[in-house]
């Protein structure tokens, strides 16, 4: 990790810029995956199946795979996934309320708001390098408490079949309808629906580049999305208060994500950027997944900063997917963070916490994304309706301002809508 001390204001941007590629490149070579099956529906899909998983089988999972996949999981493995859903379904649950409150915003006229689940959802879970079962929690906790009527999970295979944490996850959230297939491919097939893969209204998931690119091309013409939600990345803030040892494990469970993750190790204590360095070093050497870290470090850096207010600066002007304070006075900061996706308080509470099973959702935007975009929550699942109910008297109360507004604005027969009822004596 490159060391950067009180680096100039006007260089924290490049500093500070994400190791992605450009998107134009990627729409260029995504686009003719996404209008072949749009086209070309199953075809295209098994093609491009084949193509990037060397899989050629069903695209559906079967009922017998299911109960394969619960039967192959370790009972403690079971138990760990179900403790993270219920945690995950604690938390999530008060976010959705049937309840709805009708206003008289004056007399004889009455508006009111309603929550409905989005009827039909796709889930895209990685599993590339890496089975995000935890993913599965994640995006089906949510839809399952919305109401979403029709949700379909997508995922490569690996071999001939999708790991069996991903199918005993989806039994859990209630997910029936599971299809082999990821990437590009499946992003399109979700978009546009196949012969085997219904269309959705709305696609949630995180991914590489090129999945984050194929959600933002559908997103154009046929489909919600749920944010841009790429590579992950990580900043930890920490001083002397830190633990070394703590902080290098956190950098590194974000840098093992993948070859085009970023992690950013903030701190105001020179003599702490070093000890945190040789913790890194240390503890890459013993990671199964250390050639992916090592090539996602390359990407990380160390800055080292003056104050506290120069390094809030830098942290909301980075606007990271994942915050994790180790500082004194954490929570105080805390209140300081405007722009981050989750922020992670005190020495005991990492990264991975939330990753798995503290209850937050760990689907979060990424790449500068959360000075905008909240992460996936039930209310991303949901689509807020509203109504009104205006009675003869209410529109006599209303209607002149109606009236005034619309023939100010030259809309004369949205002025007369209210005035042809004004004047009947029905």
């Amino acid at each position: 990790m490159k060391v950067l001390k009180n680096p100039a204001r006007n260089t924290w941007a490049s500093i500070l810029k994400r190791p992605t590629q450009n998107n134009i490149d990627i729409i260029e070579q995504i686009r003719p995956i996404l209008e072949e099956i749009k086209e070309n529906g199953d075809k295209a899909a098994r093609k491009y199946n084949l193509k990037f998983d060397k899989y050629v089988g069903n695209l559906l999972v079967s009922e017998e795979e299911m109960k394969n996949a619960e039967k192959q999981l370790p009972k403690e493995l079971k138990k760990a996934i179900e403790q993270a859903y219920q945690n995950i379904y604690t938390f999530h649950k008060p976010q959705f309320s049937k309840k709805t409150t009708k206003i008289e915003t004056m007399d004889g006229v009455v508006c009111w708001r309603k929550s409905i689940g989005i009827e039909k959802v796709g889930l895209y879970i990685p599993g590339g390098t890496a089975p995000l079962f935890s993913t599965v929690l994640m995006l089906g906790i949510p839809a399952q408490i919305a109401g979403c009527q029709e949700v379909i999970l997508c995922s490569p295979p690996k071999g001939e079949h999708l790991h069996p944490a991903i199918l005993f996850a989806a039994k859990l959230v209630g997910i029936k309808k599971i299809f082999k297939i990821g990437g590009v491919q499946a992003i399109g097939a979700m978009a546009y629906g196949t012969e085997t893969i219904p269309k959705v209204y709305k696609i949630f998931g995180p991914g590489n580049q090129y999945v984050t690119a194929a959600k933002q091309y559908v997103s154009q013409d046929s489909v919600a999305i749920d944010m841009p939600a790429g590579p992950s990345e990580v900043m930890v803030w920490a001083d002397d208060s830190a633990v070394a040892d703590f902080v290098a494990a956190d950098l590194l469970s974000q840098a093992e994500h993948g070859v085009d993750s970023q992690v950013i190790l903030l701190t105001t204590s020179e003599k702490f950027a070093e000890k945190a360095k040789k913790a890194v070093e240390k503890q890459l050497k013993q990671l199964p997944r250390q050639e992916i870290a090592k090539k996602a470090l390359e990407n990380s850096k160390v800055v080292v900063v003056e104050n506290q207010d120069i390094a809030l600066e830098i942290s909301n002007l980075y606007a990271p997917e994942h915050l994790i304070l180790a500082v004194k006075n954490a929570e105080k900061i805390a209140e300081k963070i405007i722009n981050a996706g989750s922020v992670f308080i005190g020495n005991y509470t990492p990264e991975s916490a939330g990753d798995y099973a503290s209850g937050t959702n760990h689907t979060l935007p990424t790449n500068g994304y959360a000075t905008a975009y909240s992460g996936v929550s039930v209310d991303s699942f949901v689509k807020k309706v509203t109504f009104q109910k205006i009675s003869k008297k209410g529109l006599a109360n209303i209607g002149s301002t109606i009236e005034l507004m619309a023939e100010a604005e030259e809309l004369f027969a949205h002025k007369n809508a209210v005035s042809i009822r004004l004047k009947s004596k029905k």
